[in-house]
């Protein structure tokens, strides 16, 4: 009987412990979008340090909502740190150069941060169709919004 109970609470130990290492996407891009910083922090509480890419990008995403200046650069320096050490880490992941884009375009002049809007477009043109259905779907919604990505950029397959 104890046996029994072993087993069953190990496994509900690594069901648990797999499911945190699956990041909701879902989630991830309806805090992105929300405008909410209480979805946000919640979304923050669960990445892992593996999640640095999409950590940077909510931290990002934070900055802007946050009154004090002084929080503001603090948030996006450690943001933009974590996303671009992401991207070094993982130069073909489409993604971050998605996230990278998506938060360059709108990244005030003074953080110099729009370096590299081009290049992303580009790369996230050519390998879009190799993302998952809800990322695409993510960049598809974007698109309805950005000066940069256009949704006429994803009909055709390159």
């Amino acid at each position: 009987m104890v046996w029994k109970a072993v087993f069953f609470s190990l496994l509900l130990l690594t069901a648990r412990f797999a499911y945190a290492l699956a990041l909701d996407k879902a989630a991830f891009y309806a805090a992105m979008t929300s405008g909410d910083i209480t979805d946000i922090d919640k979304e923050l509480a669960v990445l892992t340090d593996n999640e640095q890419g999409y950590t940077g990008a909510l931290l990002i995403r934070k900055a802007g909502m946050v009154p004090k200046v002084k929080d503001k650069l603090k948030l996006f320096k450690q943001g933009r740190i974590k996303l671009e050490t992401a991207l070094q880490n993982d130069p073909e992941n489409t993604e971050f150069h998605f996230l990278r884009l998506s938060i360059q375009e709108h990244a005030p002049g003074i953080v110099r941060y729009k370096a590299n809007l081009d290049a992303d477009k580009a790369f996230l043109i050519k390998h879009f169709n190799e993302l998952p259905l809800i990322v695409q779907r993510a960049v598809k919604d974007y698109c309805k919004n950005s000066k940069t990505l256009k949704p006429t950029d994803f009909n055709t397959d390159h």
